[in-house]
C-alpha cells in the first residue's frame, strides 16, 4: 500500500499548500498563458494521484484475489495496525481520511464531472443557436448583432462558435474599439477557453470543499481573460482594447456559460493594459511558473517511483 499512501499524501499536500502561493504568483497576470497551464497541471496532478492511488490499491487487491486467505490476513493486519496505532494514531487516522476522501472524490468525478461538462456544452450550443436565429448581420461586423439596450459583446461555444454584439454596444464603439473587442472574443474561441472553464468549474462544483479547485477555477477564468486581452493587443494595440473595455463596463452580468470582454476584473485588466510588467518581470514569472508546472507534472510519477523503489517511504506493508 506504500504507493497508494504516498500518492494520497502527495495529493493532500498539494491541494492544501499550493493554491494560495500559486494565486499570488499568477495574480498580476504577468505570464497569463503559463499561469493557466500551471493551474491546470496542478489540478490534474491531484486528481490523477487519486486515480493512481485507487488503481494501485485495486491492483494489489486483484493480485491477492486468488489467495483469499492472504488477502483476508492483509486486511486484518491493516485493521489491527490502525487499531493499535502501530504507525502512530495521527498518521493512521490521516491516511484513513485521505483514502475515504479520495474514494468519494473519484466516485463524484466519475458520476458528476461528465454530466456537468455535457450540461455546459448543451447550454452553450443552445445559446449560440438561439443567437444566430434571433440576431442579424451588419455589414463590416464579424458577429451576430442582437437588438438590446445593454452594451455587451461576448462569445458562445458551439458548432460553429458565435460572437454576439448588441446594437447598443455598436453605438458606443468606434471601428478600432470594435475590432479589438472582437479580436478578444475570437481569442476565446480559438483557444477553446470555454472547454477549459467547463472543466475547472465542473471540478469546483463537485469538490467545493477543496480550495485548489474553487480558487483555481476563479483564477483560471480571470487569467483566460488576460490571455484574450493579450491576443487582442497584439493585433490592435492596448489603447483600442482599453477604450473598448471601458465603453462596455457597468452593464448587467453576462449570461451563464458565455465569455465576454467585460466578464471578469475589468479594472485590474485595465491597469494591466495601462502599466504592463517589465520584460524582466515577465521572464522571471514565466520561469517560476514553468518550474511549478514541471514539478506538478512530475510529482505523482516521482512519488510513485519513490514509494515503489522499496526505500521504506510511506511503507504501509502489514506483513
Amino acid at each position: 500500500m506504500s504507493v497508494a499512501a504516498c500518492l494520497l499524501l502527495y495529493s493532500f499536500t498539494v491541494a492544501v499548500l499550493v493554491p494560495r502561493p500559486l494565486r499570488r504568483l499568477t495574480r498580476r497576470g504577468t505570464a497569463p498563458r503559463v499561469s493557466v497551464l500551471a493551474w491546470l497541471v496542478v489540478m490534474v496532478s491531484v486528481v490523477g494521484s487519486w486515480a493512481a492511488a485507487a488503481a494501485s490499491l485495486a491492483v494489489e487487491a486483484v493480485g491477492d484475489w486468488g489467495r483469499p486467505a492472504q488477502l483476508a490476513s492483509t486486511c486484518f493486519a491493516a485493521v489491527q495496525a490502525v487499531a493499535t496505532g502501530r504507525y502512530g494514531i495521527f498518521l493512521q487516522a490521516g491516511l484513513i481520511a485521505l483514502a475515504t476522501a479520495a474514494a468519494a472524490a473519484l466516485v463524484a468525478l466519475a458520476c458528476r464531472l461528465g454530466r456537468a461538462l455535457h450540461t455546459a456544452r448543451a447550454r452553450t450550443h443552445e445559446h449560440a443557436s438561439a443567437a444566430r436565429i434571433v440576431g442579424h448581420r451588419v455589414e463590416g461586423v464579424d458577429a451576430v448583432v442582437l437588438d438590446a439596450t445593454e452594451r455587451a459583446a461576448y462569445c458562445v461555444a458551439g458548432r460553429p462558435g458565435t460572437i454576439v454584439v448588441t446594437s447598443s454596444a455598436l453605438d458606443v464603439l468606434d471601428r478600432q474599439n470594435l475590432a479589438a473587442v472582437l479580436a478578444h472574443e475570437h481569442a476565446h474561441l480559438d483557444g477553446r477557453h470555454h472547454q477549459i472553464l467547463a472543466f475547472t468549474r465542473g471540478l469546483a462544483a463537485i469538490l467545493p470543499w477543496a480550495a485548489l479547485f474553487t480558487i483555481g477555477a476563479a483564477e483560471v477564468a480571470r487569467t483566460l481573460e488576460m490571455c484574450a486581452d493579450d491576443a487582442a493587443v497584439r493585433r490592435h494595440g492596448p489603447d483600442a482594447l482599453l477604450d473598448g473595455l471601458l465603453a462596455l463596463t457597468g452593464q448587467p452580468p453576462l449570461p451563464t456559460g458565455v465569455l465576454g470582454a467585460t466578464g471578469a476584473n475589468v479594472l485590474a485588466r485595465a491597469e494591466r493594459l495601462t502599466l504592463p510588467a517589465a520584460p524582466r518581470a515577465q521572464w522571471q514569472s514565466r520561469l517560476v511558473l514553468t518550474l511549478v508546472t514541471l514539478a506538478a507534472a512530475a510529482g505523482p510519477v516521482l512519488t510513485g517511483l519513490l514509494a515503489a523503489s522499496g526505500l521504506g517511504v510511506c511503507d504501509l506493508s502489514f506483513s
